[in-house]
């Protein structure tokens, strides 16, 4: 007879483990931006020497833009460059110092459902901004 209460015992576990364990399967995927494919990118500056810099970030989203200083330039950039950064158009007319004062983009996320990873330093911030527009007009 001590085989029923414990099977009850049992059962009476394994429901909630159950429950517990089909409401944790969604929270994995709750990070900002992965929860569905899409638009955003994390874009990040590093000022200075990588390992040693002083990083600023910014999560941009582009439906609607947002989270960003100038997210709706940057969208619109990004959506005429097909979301590579590296085709983004030159600013045309800025004269930058030739002052060596290092800085190193980087951007990783999901521009309409692809994967995207750049990577890039620039002699100094001046420099980063007219070759990437809005994308990297972060405070550096």
């Amino acid at each position: 007879m001590t085989t029923t209460p414990l099977r009850a015992i049992r059962a009476g576990l394994l429901v909630p483990l159950a429950l517990l364990l089909a409401g944790a399967a969604p929270a994995a995927h709750a990070t900002p931006g992965h929860g569905r494919p899409g638009t955003w990118l994390r874009l990040a500056v590093t000022r200075g020497d990588a390992r040693s810099g002083d990083t600023r970030g910014v999560l941009l989203r582009c439906d609607p833009p947002r989270g960003h200083a100038h997210a709706a330039g940057a969208c619109r950039q990004l959506a005429a460059a097909g979301g590579d950064i590296g085709r983004v158009p030159r600013r045309s007319g800025v004269m930058c110092p030739m002052l060596y004062a290092p800085v190193t983009a980087s951007a990783y996320g999901v521009w309409e459902g692809r994967r995207v990873d750049y990577r890039h330093a620039f002699s100094n911030s001046c420099v980063m901004r007219a070759e990437t527009g809005a994308v990297f007009d972060l405070p550096v």
